[in-house]
């Protein structure tokens, strides 16, 4: 019985050890944004984003690492968009003055999934009108395929009403993308954030950062 005893009381200290252990030590995380993160990434952070070359508002060709030179938040929609893509950006402009005005500042970015009628000049008014400091990209068809697939980001062109080849409407994902220039893409955020939430979302990740 005895030596009953000291086999149970040796499983029950290994036990309380391991617990110990899984506490103190397996509950870490590499991850410095850990407490920021409200979404989940299959195959994780590193599986969004890359390299890409678009086009600017004033026509110049620009890369990922000209747009993205800080906090960085990016949006793929398209301006004839009717309703969803002007109330996002009208949101994340929201969120970008909330962080301003705490002394935070970040660029919002709208990158076009509609080449063929968002021209640089279209795109400098459409971003005018949600932001100052709103930064519009267009680019080759080729291009903008390459920048949705580097975060991927879903589009696809409904087929033209009869009779009016120029008026269409596009499918697209609507996540928001937060990115930093030394470490690309962080998070992104779902539509049904409100501004507040949104700011303070991004705010925990910058200030981690």
């Amino acid at each position: 019985m005895t030596r009953l005893y000291a086999i149970v009381a040796a499983v029950v200290a290994i036990v309380f050890l391991a617990g110990i252990w899984a506490f103190t030590m397996g509950g870490r995380t590499d991850d410095k944004y850990a407490q920021c993160r409200t979404t989940a990434v299959a195959g994780g952070a590193a599986q969004i984003g890359g390299p890409f070359t678009l086009i600017d508002e004033t026509g110049t060709t620009v890369t990922d690492k000209d747009v993205i030179d800080g906090p960085t938040l990016l949006y793929f929609g398209y301006a004839f968009c009717p309703d969803v893509c002007p109330l996002d950006n009208s949101r994340n402009a929201e969120a970008i003055e909330i962080l301003e005005s705490r002394g935070v500042m970040v660029k919002p970015v709208f990158i076009s999934v509609d080449p063929d009628r968002d021209t640089p000049e279209l795109l400098a008014d459409f971003t005018d009108n949600l932001h100052p400091r709103m930064v519009g990209l267009t680019g080759t068809p080729e291009q903008v395929k390459a920048a949705s697939q580097a975060y991927r980001t879903y589009y696809r062109k409904q087929e033209p009403e009869e009779g009016d080849e120029e008026y269409y409407l596009i499918d697209h994902s609507t996540f928001s993308y937060l990115t930093f220039p030394d470490e690309g893409f962080v998070e992104f955020f779902k539509r049904d954030l409100t501004p507040e939430q949104l700011a303070d979302g991004i705010q925990c990740f910058v200030e981690a950062h």
